[in-house]
């Protein structure tokens, strides 16, 4: 329920903080005093459409804080969970007003966009009456009013679940109807190409490999040359090898002739002849290492070159696209082969879960018949006393098996016949101001708890009505207090007397300023009864008109 509402400088209110109960709470006071400006307020705490108009003269900016005690079931906490906002039990809606129009929301003082806290403010307070339509203008919401009503929840939730299994069933089969008319379209050209790519089959990292490859061999050859003329110069006819060891023997063996002569030259000469060795080794290595079949190099540029065709040939990125290609096509063909199968499984799938939701959907339907009927009969009972007594209620349902949706096959939306022999209609068509509004207190009374927000605002539905049907409003709305809390702004004494907290709405001229500011206290005891008093007779209080006040608040204390 709504626990406080605190507003700051909107339009007459300077400062307010207002605390409710539950029950049954009445606003009254006299035509101007304020009580719109409340009902502006709140709705825009909800979520309402902002207006710069709304801040008080000289103000920058205007605020309303509205604070909720709910139970931690209730869906809006859901919505804060899935917008990461926290709540640890408390819900908190506040928005503030700039006087160039611009607002902003904000729930549990984290900052939202006016749409979420329209969502949030949607599923806790309705604020209807005379000009207000939103709870009766969506055939929609009427077939959402209607199944709580009848507590459909469960038949409602099997067609829900067999509305969903059917339309994936559909969609699978549509995607499988599709994937096998363009692998049919394409079914010459993919066998083709499957097998083009099969026989060359290949592999992921092979054009780099194969690149590689080649740029080595044609370097090889390039090179294979000169390390033939150095290793010739090594090791042929004119090589410096065997002379130098000629010489080297002969020094050797005249080294005895003069000791100490020779040691250094030959050491020397030791060394050169080791490195030419070593340096023929190597070139004799080179030349095996470059050594390759001009064959391999004519098979690898064939194969590399067989790739890139391919590459350009199915416009792909590179060689290695052309594996999962390949498997793509191979898919698609297997998809052509046995996609019939499949097929006809899924066709026969499609049928079932299709009569699997038809049969659920009737189920709901026929239930709806029966809820509707009850509705109808209960919304009866209460019009009588609120001078409806020739008025008809009636559910207009219209079921058609063909518009399958997740709701159901029906289309609900309420009617009125407001006098015998006149044309019945849509109740947003057919009703009056007035006569909506207790059509409306009618429907809320015969639903009680079942699909209403928790806090219920009737504003001004008794105007227009006489004594009788004023008293019958008030009662009802007092029977309505006992599920959900209600609170009602009337110009009534026998609404006013049936609640269980009043609140007086007044304006007064602010000291030492030239203006006026909108003030609400809560009265009891003496208090109240002096408002109902000047609520029966007007600017002049008479003690008849109190005797009528106290005659009609200890009636309901009895």
């Amino acid at each position: 329920m709504l626990a406080s509402l605190s507003i700051r400088d909107i339009v007459l209110i300077d400062r307010l903080d207002l605390e409710f109960g539950s029950g049954m709470t009445v606003l009254t006071g006299e035509t101007g005093a304020g009580k719109s400006i409340l009902l502006d307020s709140l709705s825009l705490a909800l979520g309402g459409r902002g207006d710069g108009d709304l801040v008080r003269a000289g103000q920058k900016q205007g605020q309303v804080i509205a604070m909720f005690d709910l139970p931690l079931t209730h869906p809006a906490y859901r919505v804060l969970e899935e917008q990461d906002i926290p709540h640890d039990g408390e819900l908190v809606l506040r928005r503030v007003q700039n006087a160039d129009g611009r607002t902003r929301a904000y729930v549990n003082d984290q900052p939202v966009s006016a749409g979420l806290l329209r969502q949030v403010g949607e599923g806790l307070i309705e604020i209807h009456g005379q000009h207000d339509d939103r709870a009766l203008v969506d055939a929609d919401l009427h077939r959402v009013l209607l199944d709580a009503f009848g507590g459909l929840d469960e038949p409602l939730q099997n067609v829900q679940e067999a509305y969903a299994h059917w339309r994936k069933a559909e969609r699978e089969l549509s995607k499988l109807e599709r994937s096998i008319e363009e692998a049919r379209a394409e079914a010459d050209y993919i066998a083709a190409a499957v097998e083009e790519l099969s026989v060359l089959s290949p592999m992921e990292g092979e054009e780099e490999e194969l690149a590689s490859k080649r740029t080595t061999m044609m370097q090889s050859e390039k090179i294979a040359g000169d390390l033939n003329e150095a290793f010739q110069a090594l090791d042929g006819t004119a090589s410096p090898i065997p002379v130098l060891a000629s010489m080297m023997r002969r020094l050797e063996r005249k080294s005895e002739q003069v000791p100490g002569l020779m040691e250094a030259p030959l050491e020397h000469m030791n060394h050169a002849l080791n490195a030419l060795e070593d340096a023929r080794g190597a070139l004799d290595q080179a030349l095996r290492d470059t050594a390759y079949n001009p064959r391999d190099l004519e098979e690898t540029e064939e194969r590399l070159f067989a790739l890139r065709a391919l590459v350009r040939k199915h416009k792909v990125q590179d060689a290695d696209a052309l594996v999962p290609l390949l498997e793509r096509m191979q898919s698609e063909m297997d998809a052509l082969d046995h996609g019939e199968e499949r097929l006809v499984a899924l066709r026969e799938e499609a049928v079932a879960s299709k009569d699997a939701y038809d049969a659920a959907a009737k189920i709901l339907s026929d239930a709806r018949v029966g809820i509707a009927e009850r509705l109808i009969s209960e919304v009866m009972i209460e019009l009588p006393s609120l001078k409806l007594e020739a008025a008809t209620f009636l559910v207009q349902h219209e079921s058609d098996p063909e518009n399958r949706n997740a709701d159901g096959i029906d289309q609900i939306e309420f009617w009125v016949q407001t006098n015998p022999g006149t044309r019945p209609g849509p109740m947003m068509k057919v009703a009056s101001g007035g006569e909506l509004s207790r059509f409306l207190l009618a429907l809320k009374v015969a639903m009680a708890d079942k699909g209403s927000a928790p806090t219920l605002v009737f504003d001004e539905i008794d105007t227009g009505v006489g004594g009788a049907v004023a008293e019958a409003i008030g009662r009802r709305l007092a029977r309505l207090a006992d599920q959900v809390q209600v609170l009602s702004v009337t110009h009534a004494p026998q609404v006013a007397s049936r609640a269980m907290a009043h609140m007086r709405i007044s304006k007064s001229a602010v000291d030492g300023e030239d203006r006026v500011a909108t003030a609400v206290i809560e009265i009891d005891g003496d208090h109240r009864e002096e408002e109902i008093a000047r609520m029966l007779a007007g600017a002049v209080i008479t003690d008849e008109a109190r005797a009528a006040a106290r005659q009609l608040l200890s009636g309901v204390e009895q």
